[in-house]
């Protein structure tokens, strides 16, 4: 692993040996919570070893600086970790499940000797129920293996070959692991269908209770349920924007359980408005001024220093003028969707892809000028397919309560693509409330909701069409600050500038010359590339160790005001 940062750390982010404490599940939040962050033994080793010799700080990947380990293993090695655990006194209500944010890729736990799961999928939640396990003195076990180079689960932008558009690879815990003590009858989920006229609420596992809805004049309704069922009728509800991102705050409770949820009620759709296609939030079109948000950071790869860091970077985004981030290639922890709700910021959630690259037909042959083809026999490996299905059900039914997410998007670029019609009607059916970007970038060959295109290298030119157009990525523009940069030694971009003030004026007159105009023609939404650099890429509007940031606050907010309708 080159290792060009290892003097870096988060901005204003101290890192303890017990990081992440935050509560990770706000949609349903218990007050039993026990966090398992921290030290814990770890080993590289193809058997479980005698002895670890080795500590890991978890929930960051080995691969990162803040783990303590900072190496990348050989991906047929699989990772151990080992760590020891007491529940305090009457913790114990009923069940004891242990949960893990998420594990890259496969995951194999014991409890006491034990075996208690299995998981596969590196960017999911996953729950085990240790009840019949536990002893006054217990002992965790997770065995993982990474898969990366078969392409068959989700992996985003990891190659174990970084570099250029490619990052670093991450393995193992890189999410929060944290115990939970549940009543053997107990709420499993709440689902709440909010639309203006009427709230629907839906409570799995309890059948009566109580709902506690806070309003905006912080009065308290308490509304009954039956059957796990009730509805609400708000004579003027507060409607969720990016100006106003108003949160309803729930309590729900039963005879043996009560958890903390929240709502919000916006609405989404595409109207014609003077003639052309336009995307609307709450009725009225709406311009998505947003940025590419992959999602890694200088010292924690995939996992920020904090959640806190999560919130900094929308705080930076809004105070540029953006309202969207674009998250690309990858789904966030449960924290990062509400921080977006919280503060007002909406997120194009992509799906993460799998399957092979190839260089030639996925880059050069769009580049040529061949934007269209018949996808129905790409990717035909049926496990490949599989997990890409599996995966695309688990962001709608993880993620999808969150109202930050205002766009779906399913392919990038051709990646893992295939029979992109039937994956349209598919999401469709799991989630018929917002707008679907079914093939980001080119290949267009089935249905989508909007007209989705990259433009880099060239000027910013779209013509008016039956649907509403978003300029899914373009800019990359780029300005490498030296002593905050990755790789001295290699840079990519589409548009190096040799000065901050070279790069300013550049961008602003993309925005000023090109996006403004082209709004015009149906322009809907723009995603500029991107919100930090990453590694080698140094194209983001501030640096990839959130030190600096490259653009001109109020100018940028001068053309985003511009940009709306």
């Amino acid at each position: 692993m080159q290792a060009f940062c290892d003097l870096w750390t988060a901005r204003g982010r101290a890192v303890t040996d017990t990081p992440w404490q935050e509560y990770p599940r706000p949609t349903l939040r218990r007050d039993s919570y026990l966090n398992l962050n921290g030290l814990w033994d770890f080993a590289a080793a193809a058997e479980p070893p005698a002895s670890f010799g080795r500590t890991i700080r978890v929930p960051f990947p080995p691969e990162s600086l803040l783990s303590g380990i900072h190496e990348v293993f050989p991906e047929e090695t699989p990772l151990w970790y080992r760590r020891s655990f007491r529940l305090p006194e009457g913790f114990v209500r009923g069940r004891v499940l242990l949960h893990f944010g998420a594990v890259d890729q496969i995951a194999e736990v014991w409890v006491n000797g034990a075996a208690v799961g299995r998981h596969t999928g590196g960017y999911f939640p996953f729950t085990l129920d240790i009840t019949d396990c536990l002893q006054d003195e217990n002992t965790l076990l997770v065995r993982v293996e990474d898969h990366l180079s078969n392409n068959v689960l989700p992996y985003g932008k990891q190659k174990h070959e970084r570099g250029g558009i490619w990052y670093t690879p991450v393995s193992g815990i890189w999410q929060t692991v944290w115990l939970e003590s549940v009543p053997e009858t107990h709420i499993r989920a709440v689902r709440i269908d909010a639309a203006p006229e009427r709230v629907r609420f839906a409570v799995e596992g309890a059948s009566d209770g109580l709902l506690r809805i806070r309003t905006p004049e912080n009065e308290r309704i308490e509304l009954p349920f039956a059957d796990g069922r009730a509805e609400l009728c708000l004579a003027e509800p507060r409607l969720w924007s990016p100006e106003d991102p108003w949160l309803y705050d729930v309590t729900v409770e039963t005879a043996d359980d009560r958890v903390e949820t929240y709502f919000a009620i916006r609405t989404l759709d595409i109207r014609t408005v003077n003639g052309l296609p336009r995307l609307c939030l709450n009725g009225k079109p709406y311009f998505f001024h947003g940025v590419l948000d992959q999602g890694y950071w200088s010292d924690g790869l995939l996992t920020p220093a904090s959640p806190a860091c999560f919130a900094d970077d929308i705080r930076a985004m809004k105070a540029l003028g953006f309202n969207t981030l674009r998250k690309h290639l990858k789904v966030e922890p449960e924290l990062f969707y509400y921080a977006c709700d919280r503060l007002g910021m909406v997120v194009f959630q992509d799906m993460v892809n799998n399957g092979d690259y190839d260089i030639h037909r996925d880059l050069e042959l769009p580049n040529s000028g061949l934007l269209r083809l018949d996808d129905r026999a790409l990717h035909p490996e049926p496990d490949i397919r599989a997990e890409f299905l599996r995966a695309m059900e688990l962001t709608v039914r993880t993620h999808g309560q969150h109202p930050c997410i205002c766009c779906w998007t399913v392919f990038n670029e051709g990646w893992g693509q295939f029979d992109s019609q039937a994956q349209y009607e598919r999401l469709r059916a799991l989630d018929p409330t917002r707008p679907i970007d079914t093939t980001s970038g080119w290949f267009f060959c089935g249905q989508s909701d909007v007209e989705s295109v990259h433009i880099y290298a060239m000027p910013v030119r779209v013509q008016p069409g039956d649907k509403p157009i978003v300029l899914s990525e373009f800019g990359g523009y780029a300005y490498k600050v030296p002593d905050h940069s990755f790789n001295p030694y290699a840079t990519y971009s589409y548009s190096l500038y040799p000065t901050q003030e070279a790069f300013r004026r550049a961008l602003e007159d993309l925005y000023r010359k090109e996006v403004l105009p082209a709004r015009n023609n149906g322009l809907c939404a723009a995603i500029y590339t991107q919100l930090s650099d990453v590694e080698d890429e140094v194209n983001g509007l501030v640096t990839y160790d959130r030190a600096l940031c490259k653009a001109d606050e109020a100018r940028m907010r001068e053309i985003a005001e511009l940009l709306q309708f």
